[in-house]
């Protein structure tokens, strides 16, 4: 990917607060994400950094120089990639998750349609590429 493209115009102030306050709460579900089961880590984050790189430069470095979230970004940016470690820990993650509703709801339909849509989810993570296996 090149990554000689022209910045984006400025924005308003007041999009630029609401960029930032939506990348502030991806972050945070991210970070959920990390404990939760079900919850993604992987689309939060990068949710976050594209609203940061919208709305403050000073939040994107942090988030591409954070030891846990930068290389993810990075693979990202560079190759629209996702680490092999990322798709079997989303996949472990959603397959717990909908093993809990299955056995928590009394709406059998619910668990059926939030199963179906974690496993859409994941067909689409599983054929997104991996990086180099240097850069992993």
């Amino acid at each position: 990917m090149d990554d000689s493209r022209k910045p984006a115009p400025r924005l308003p102030a007041a999009a630029r607060y609401l960029l930032l306050l939506f990348a502030g709460l991806c972050v945070a579900l991210g970070v959920i994400g990390i404990f939760v089961p079900g919850l993604p880590t992987t689309v939060f984050i990068l949710m976050a950094a594209w609203a940061a790189a919208r709305s403050s430069p000073r939040f994107h470095l942090w988030l591409e120089g954070n030891p846990t979230f930068g290389p993810m970004l990075s693979n990202w940016r560079k190759y629209g990639a996702v680490s092999r470690r990322a798709k079997i820990t989303a996949t472990v993650m959603m397959a717990a998750c909908a093993g809990l509703l299955f056995l928590t709801t009394s709406r059998m339909w619910l668990a059926e349609a939030v199963t179906g849509f974690m496993a859409i989810v994941l067909m689409w993570l599983w054929f997104r590429p991996e990086p180099p296996p240097e850069i992993q």
